[in-house]
């Protein structure tokens, strides 16, 4: 297992510095400059003042060269300066960081509360009327886009019943750490949880369900049965056990969708996250967040996707990726 883990983590090595310098290129590739989105909305700003600042942060280097600068700082966890926030890429991060891991977790954590179980009912009882009604369920939640849904979730429940805020992450009037922070703090999460988890389940259900039909005709499973095993303890022992690796296999694939989700969610409630951040700074042309943010997001999908590799092979022990 340690040789595993030290082999996945080597191999993680050459496709970071890859994405890196993917992301680099492209971001260099976009119209205009960091310079062009911090004067944009300078009128008095003329084309000598800016080239003299393109020229004082080495933007009319060759691309090589800046890239060389750039990967040289981020492995030490600077990301440079935002041109349009006037700070430190890293402090700017900081402060949205928390707020976005904080909705990834729960998110997920509420989306296998909701589809595990639904995926086991859908499973062990299949074509009865639970069935169905989660299968339906299943298909609203692959067909819908998640930006409609999470629009009519604000609009139902914040604009015209009133029962959540429509945005922002915690009310600034609410002195930190007290009780009400906590509770005011859930009540800002709960719309964007529940309009990313909602619609997340249907992956979990789907594969869960299949597997667990599956499962139940197979040999070992028969044999069981025939041995006398109680039912509940055939799902449980067996069906069961083995029906809920794929749930393992593709945690890296939610982390994936979580991530790209959390742009839209967090642009639709006004949430003070990395997503938000990532939007505004396009618009703002700021690319040394720009690629900071974009960074960060491949590394956690290629970090969840060799999780999803060490978790496949400790629940099951037959399945050892060497």
């Amino acid at each position: 297992m340690l040789k595993f883990i030290i082999r996945r983590m080597l191999i993680m090595i050459p496709q970071l510095i890859l994405l890196s310098l993917i992301i680099f290129v492209l971001a260099k590739a976009m119209p205009g400059d960091a310079v062009t989105g911090a004067f944009v909305s300078n009128p008095n700003a003329t084309p000598e003042q800016m080239e003299k600042i393109r020229e004082s942060f080495g933007l009319n280097d060759p691309w090589y060269v800046q890239y060389g600068h750039w990967i040289g700082k981020a492995v030490q966890g600077d990301f440079g300066m935002s041109f349009v926030h006037k700070q430190p890429v890293t402090h700017l991060l900081e402060s949205r960081v928390a707020n976005t891991l904080l909705l990834a977790a729960v998110t997920m954590i509420v989306t296998y509360i909701i589809s595990i179980p639904l995926g086991i009912i859908a499973g062990r009882w299949t074509d009865t009327w639970a069935d169905k009604i989660i299968v339906t369920y299943n298909y609203f939640a692959f067909a819908t886009p998640l930006f409609v849904f999470a629009l009519l979730m604000l609009f139902l429940f914040s604009f015209i019943l009133g029962w959540f805020p429509s945005g922002g992450s915690v009310d600034i009037r609410i002195e930190t750490g007290t009780w009400e922070y906590f509770v005011d703090k859930a009540k800002h999460l709960f719309l964007p949880v529940m309009s990313g988890a909602l619609l997340a389940t249907f992956g979990t259900i789907q594969y869960l369900r299949n597997d667990i039909i599956d499962t139940k005709l197979k040999d070992f499973v028969k044999t069981a049965r025939s041995k006398g095993v109680p039912e509940g303890k055939v799902y449980t022992r067996h069906i069961l056990r083995n029906s809920l690796l794929p749930i393992a296999a593709f945690l890296g694939l939610e982390i994936t969708g979580l991530i790209g989700g959390s742009i839209f969610i967090e642009s639709i409630f006004s949430y003070p996250g990395l997503g938000q951040l990532f939007i505004q700074s396009i618009g703002t042309r700021d690319f040394t967040v720009v690629t900071a943010l974009v960074m960060i997001s491949g590394t956690a999908v290629v970090v969840g996707t060799m999780l999803s590799d060490i978790i496949l092979s400790i629940v099951d022990p037959r399945i050892r990726i060497d």
